[in-house]
């Protein structure tokens, strides 16, 4: 039962997305955005394009029309002509709206710039056969991520509706008048009234996307948690195997022990605690400006290097404080600190001077 309880907690996602996991996530094209922001966002540059160049788009509407109209009723009308014209008008239709669209094209890709960044991803546009699972597709449909996105409608729908409402009811009076003035300070007035309902009603869009961004990344956030065992799994991907890397680096230890003693014949003295320490110096004045440490061990190790050392007749000096000293302060390989450069000197002079002596009583 123990165990069992342990497992659920190891699968319950409640430690935060991984690097790698996050990662892995952009790659699929899953990222925390709000497609109310790129609604809102075109619509508030819409709106302001509208209110700098509205007269202009008017004036060049009004001037197309009377062009077409003038010349419409002198063309010839034929099989030839027609989409020629066609096309005229369409150009004409583009060269208006450019600066509209232009300004919703930036729009768009700031708001989506701003919210994931560079992102290209062909994963997300993938056929999925899970996708036309019908109890699948209930489940999203009768969801509480649905349930969310009908209040954000709502809500939207509220918002606005109420933004309107207050206009058009601030201005009844204006409106009542419409019937009382010319046609073109009625349409100028109206224009006016819409534009101040538009700017409002994308004011009040840009809020509640900004709090539909704020619930996305809480909600993404939630949905790529991972369970302890999922960290684990994946630090085993990434990194290997722990017991496995323990093996490996136990099999380096055991080949960088078997060279450290491969080399202690070759030293010329080992200066030991007696007991504890062992360290093993090679000096070569021609190839080296000092003695460099080709072994050295504690204990069992100290012990084996010096049974080698008495093997192969290395001449073994005891120096307690300078086996300490030299064990702690440098690693196999690395030359002498200089500040000890004088006591092996002595230790090299008296282990010469025995060599020699042996060699001349031969």
């Amino acid at each position: 039962m123990m165990r069992m309880n342990l497992q659920y907690f190891s699968q319950e996602k409640t430690e935060k997305a991984t690097p790698k996991k996050r990662d892995d996530s952009r790659k699929k094209g899953q990222t925390a955005k709000s497609a109310d922001v790129n609604t809102a966002v075109i619509l508030f540059a819409s709106v302001l394009v509208l209110a700098f160049s509205g007269s202009w788009m008017w004036t060049k509407m009004l001037d197309v029309l009377r062009e077409r109209l003038a010349e419409g009723l002198l063309a010839d009308i034929s099989a030839d002509s027609v989409p020629l014209l066609f096309s005229d008008l369409v150009y004409e239709a583009a060269a208006i709206a450019a600066p509209m669209l232009g300004a919703a094209f930036i729009a768009a890709m700031i708001s989506n710039y701003i919210q994931v960044g560079f992102l290209f991803s062909t994963e997300a546009v993938q056929m999925k056969l899970e996708r036309l699972d019908p109890i699948q597709g209930f489940k999203r449909i009768y969801s509480v991520r649905a349930l969310v996105e009908m209040t954000k409608s709502m809500l939207k729908i509220g918002f606005v509706g109420a933004v309107t409402f207050y206009f058009l009811y601030d201005a009844r009076a204006e409106m009542g008048r419409f019937a009382l003035v010319d046609l073109g300070s009625a349409l100028s007035a109206a224009a006016d009234l819409a534009m101040k309902m538009l700017f409002a009603a994308s004011i009040v869009l840009l809020f509640l996307s900004l709090l539909d961004y704020m619930y996305q990344k809480f909600d993404f956030e939630k949905n790529i948690r991972m369970s302890k065992q999922d960290i684990k799994d994946e630090y085993k991907k990434s990194e290997g195997d722990p017991k496995i890397k323990s093996k490996i680096k136990e099999k380096q230890r055991q080949m960088a022990m078997r060279r450290m003693m491969q080399d202690v014949p070759k030293a010329d003295v080992i200066i030991t605690n007696p007991t504890h320490f062992a360290i093993a110096l090679k000096y070569d004045g021609s190839e080296m400006d000092a003695p460099f440490i080709v072994a050295k061990g504690m204990d069992l190790i100290a012990l084996r290097i010096k049974e080698i050392a008495k093997e192969n007749e290395v001449v073994m000096v005891e120096n307690k404080p300078l086996a300490r000293t030299l064990y702690s302060r440098a690693e196999i390989g690395d030359r002498i600190p200089e500040d000890l450069f004088k006591a092996v000197a002595e230790i090299l002079a008296y282990v010469y001077s025995v060599k020699k002596k042996a060699t001349a009583g031969k």
